[in-house]
């Protein structure tokens, strides 16, 4: 009987632990549907619609960027394009499936197309560098030494003269041959190695190998690989066809050329034809297609357009095919708007062309040209030197390079000021060219323990009884603080600012300054800040204010809105076209026509006799000015030069700024910046086809 229930027992107790994890299971698939329809029916909704669904995004092509290809003599006028989108390359390895003995070949190729020259011309500059340094050392020493003037130069131009020779001498020219090959093995190595250490990854299925390889690079990659000793390949014996490589004489074949280990993908990016010209304006697009600086900064929305995409099912089995869905499905990507510039690409090459060829005569660090239609605001050219390449930006050294000195740097502007003075003066009718003043050379001023003095104070002394002509003409500080005085402080800070300086311009280019005159925005402006004001010191400005302050002279005393897109042009064909924008009147017209009158004189009989272009009345006025120490004061011996003029006089069909960043061996204006205008506005007004006023 005991052992009944004992065996009752047991098998009651199992049935019950079978029947507890029956239950269990039953509770945990319960809340495992829960869990899968309710608590995360979304997510799990979402990956199976992922699982079952494709998408591919259609990017949008980016707008282009065109300037005007002028003829005047045919009163025609085309566009040139200076930044499109152009398919490169990206090229790739797989390692894995490279041959092990073909890895240093491949290597070597890879160096010989795209390294090669470069390292090449970085040890010719190493090596003429080294020289130059050498040939300055020798020099300094011989300074140095106690010697006669004569005895002195004799040594330097025996120095110049064995140097220039040692190009002649054999031994001389082996050595260097040794140094120069010896130079680029080094780099070679180290760039060979960087190559073989991606090719060497066996097991690897891709490493990056060069982005953004133009097509004629790509040829000339796959002619080098494809290329013996008894067969060789050039680039031109092939050619690309939907984004395929073949042999020209196989281009119907169906057989592109495949290198195993080797692939590439072609991808739109953005190009730019014109290389370097204009670059400070345009900008460029970085590898994930936003633009930078410029243009393309400030238009990165309109250019850039809206990408779309496509949804597709994926069918079943293993080729997994994918289907349209439906109409709804799909969203067409809408192309980037065009923008079509005010820029002049004749004048824009000629201004670019001449500031680089001019920087070998004046050594300056830096120089902004700017050419502007006074009548309307359209910039004509603005170029600054050195400029850089957007379709290689990453090789600039410094991002201040980017900026565009034009719109972007400060800096006081010096005597170009005094016209501005002498214009609101005039337009208060409170002086006119005739009005005098007892020039004493140097006066002092409240505010500051030094005298005020004009720039010939050294070598002329004082002017005695001058009029206002001569204030501009002999650029006299004296004379311009006897303006403003006539006007008073406060009148003088509202034309300054009615000048539009204070504020940005609001051209279509990013980074603009505003510039800086918070000495004359006082309640109580400080006698020294207003004197020193009157002659372009103590406030900054930026090139484009300065040339636009003029502009409104040349326009009958009205100010201009700048600007340097004429029209934006959609995918449908509409355009937005800019309408020139009428800011202020500055000064009556009587007084910008007596200002001018004055500048003509500065050019005929003053400091800027270099500016002139024969046949024509032409005006303007220079500035040389010091520049501001960051440790307080003004660095010494170190200038900027302006020149701001316009031509012809009368009627003028531009108003252009030079400016020149410490130019070396010129101390004024009237020898550096003053010539350069006179040489580009003699090109502008034959360029015009204005006809000559005089003989």
């Amino acid at each position: 009987m005991a052992t009944t229930l004992k065996t009752s027992d047991f098998s009651s107790n199992r049935l019950n632990l079978v029947l507890a994890i029956v239950f269990l299971l039953v509770l945990s698939l319960a809340y495992r549907l829960y869990v899968l329809q309710i608590k995360e029916g979304q997510a799990y909704s979402a990956k199976a619609a992922k699982q079952q669904s494709a998408y591919s995004d259609l990017p949008a092509s980016r707008g282009q960027i065109f300037i005007n290809n002028y003829s005047p003599s045919l009163g025609t006028s085309e566009l040139s394009a200076v930044a499109v989108s152009k398919s490169f390359a990206t090229i790739f390895a797989i390692p894995k499936d490279l041959p092990a003995e073909l890895r240093e070949a491949v290597a070597q190729k890879f160096y010989e197309v795209f390294d090669q020259a470069g390292v090449e011309k970085e040890v010719d500059n190493f090596l003429a560098n080294e020289d130059q340094k050498g040939l300055d050392e020798e020099l300094k020493y011989i300074e140095s030494l106690p010697l006669a003037a004569t005895e002195r130069e004799q040594k330097r131009n025996e120095v110049l003269a064995r140097r220039s020779a040692l190009p002649n001498d054999a031994e001389w020219s082996e050595f260097r041959k040794m140094k120069r090959d010896l130079e680029i093995n080094e780099r070679r190595a180290v760039i060979l190695n960087a190559y073989l250490e991606k090719l060497n990854k066996a097991d690897d299925p891709y490493e990056m190998m060069q982005k953004k390889v133009s097509s004629e690079d790509l040829l000339r990659l796959y002619a080098a690989l494809l290329s013996t000793e008894l067969s060789p390949v050039a680039g031109a014996d092939l050619e690309i066809k939907n984004n395929l490589i073949y042999k020209k004489s196989e281009i119907d074949s169906g057989n592109p050329i495949t290198f195993k280990g080797l692939a590439y993908d072609m991808e739109p990016y953005r190009y730019y034809p014109e290389n370097n010209l204009g670059s400070h304006l345009w900008g460029f697009v970085n590898l994930e297609n936003k633009g930078n600086y410029g243009l393309e900064e400030f238009f990165n929305e309109e250019l850039s357009g809206s990408d779309g995409y496509v949804k597709s099912e994926k069918s079943g089995g293993l080729s997994r095919k994918t289907i349209i869905v439906n109409d709804r499905e799909y969203i067409k990507p809408e192309a980037g708007q065009d923008l079509v510039l005010t820029i002049d690409r004749t004048v824009e090459f000629y201004v670019c062309q001449k500031l680089q060829d001019a920087e070998a005569r004046y050594k300056y660090d830096s120089a902004t040209v700017i050419v502007v239609n006074p009548a309307t605001g359209a910039i004509i050219a603005m170029c600054s030197w050195p400029d850089f390449d957007p379709n290689n930006y990453s090789e600039v050294k410094s991002v201040s390079t980017f900026l565009n000195p034009a719109v972007s740097r400060q800096y006081e502007p010096g005597s170009v000021f005094k016209t501005l003075t002498m214009a609101a003066a005039l337009d208060q009718q409170k002086v006119t060219p005739a009005t005098t003043y007892n020039d004493t050379g140097k006066r002092m001023i409240e505010g500051w323990n030094k005298p005020i003095a004009n720039s010939d104070y050294e070598t002329q002394g004082a002017h005695g009884k001058s009029d206002m002509k001569t204030v501009l003409e002999k650029s006299l500080n004296l004379g311009a603080i006897f303006a403003m005085e006539q006007i008073g402080s406060k009148t003088f800070a509202d034309y300054v600012k009615k000048f539009g300086f204070g504020e940005k311009t609001g051209i279509e280019l990013s980074a603009e300054s505003a510039g800086n005159i918070k000495s004359l925005l006082r309640e109580k402006i400080r006698p020294i800040d207003a004197a020193t004001a009157s002659f372009g010191q103590g406030l900054a400005v930026t090139p484009l204010q300065m040339v636009m302050s003029y502009a409104a002279l040349a326009n009958g005393g009205v100010a201009m809105k700048p600007y340097i897109v004429q029209e934006i042009i959609s995918e449908d064909g509409s355009k937005a076209v800019t309408q020139p924008q009428e800011l202020r009147r500055v000064v009556s017209p009587e007084a910008a026509r007596t200002v001018s009158a004055m500048l003509a004189e500065v050019v005929e009989k003053g400091h800027s006799k270099l500016a002139g272009v024969p046949g024509y009345y032409v005006g303007g006025k220079t500035g040389t000015a010091q520049i501001p120490s960051s440790s307080g004061g003004y660095l010494e011996g170190q200038y900027i030069h302006t020149f701001v003029g316009l031509a012809p006089v009368d009627k003028p069909r531009f108003v252009m700024l030079v400016k020149l960043d410490k130019p070396k061996g010129f101390k004024f204006a009237e020898s550096s910046a003053a010539p350069i205008f006179g040489d580009i506005a003699d090109f502008l007004l034959k360029y015009y086809q204005v006809p000559k006023e005089r003989e």
